[in-house]
């Protein structure tokens, strides 16, 4: 599922690195007692002006200029179709919640899970990739001169600063912290307008 979309991610990152003109960009953030999360989804625009079949390479021009080659790997069905003059559209969406579970009680460690969908043969050219990745840590100090938690993961420890005093206090020693981070990545290839 990983190699899904070869070219998806480098659409993404390749069209990123275009002047503000070339994408859009939205950021929510919010939090209740207990909760906080941010998601951050960014729309990127690029138009295909030349594309080897051999090499399956496809290069890219934002709308300031700037070209970058892709190479679209074995996953991505109906190649064929792609044509010069074709507008290839992507929506990248990157999440973060943190919930605090009182008391504990749950395992410390990390899930990942990884979720895909492909054109169906026929379709236009394009497709999803997602991934999530959840860790649950223990609170293992507060520190209030710091206004800071100590957080024991799976893999690591880490300190974090709390700026919202009212989420502070809600949390104590032996309580946990779960994060969830999602990625998602949607890709669709649209004809040349006429």
């Amino acid at each position: 599922m990983r190699k899904l979309f070869n070219v998806a991610a480098l659409v993404v990152a390749a069209t990123l690195a275009y002047p503000a003109a070339a994408q859009t960009t939205q950021v929510v953030s919010g939090s209740v007692p207990g909760k906080a999360g941010v998601e951050q989804t960014v729309n990127v625009t690029a138009t295909i002006t030349a594309i080897n079949k051999a090499t399956r390479d496809i290069t890219l021009k934002g709308p300031e200029g700037t070209e970058a080659v892709m190479t679209a790997g074995p996953d991505m069905k109906n190649f064929d179709q792609l044509k010069v003059g074709d507008q290839v559209n992507a929506m990248y969406v990157e999440a973060l919640t943190l919930e605090l579970k009182k008391s504990g009680g749950l395992m410390v460690g990390r899930t990942d899970k990884e979720a895909s969908d492909v054109a169906k043969p026929g379709e236009k050219p394009g497709g999803a990739v997602g991934r999530q990745v959840t860790i649950v840590a223990d609170v293992i100090d507060v520190n209030p001169a710091r206004q800071s938690i100590t957080l024991r993961g799976p893999e690591r420890t880490v300190e974090l600063l709390i700026s919202d005093p009212a989420q502070f206090k809600l949390v104590a020693k032996g309580d946990q912290v779960e994060a969830r981070y999602t990625q998602a990545l949607i890709v669709a290839a649209e004809p040349a307008a006429k």
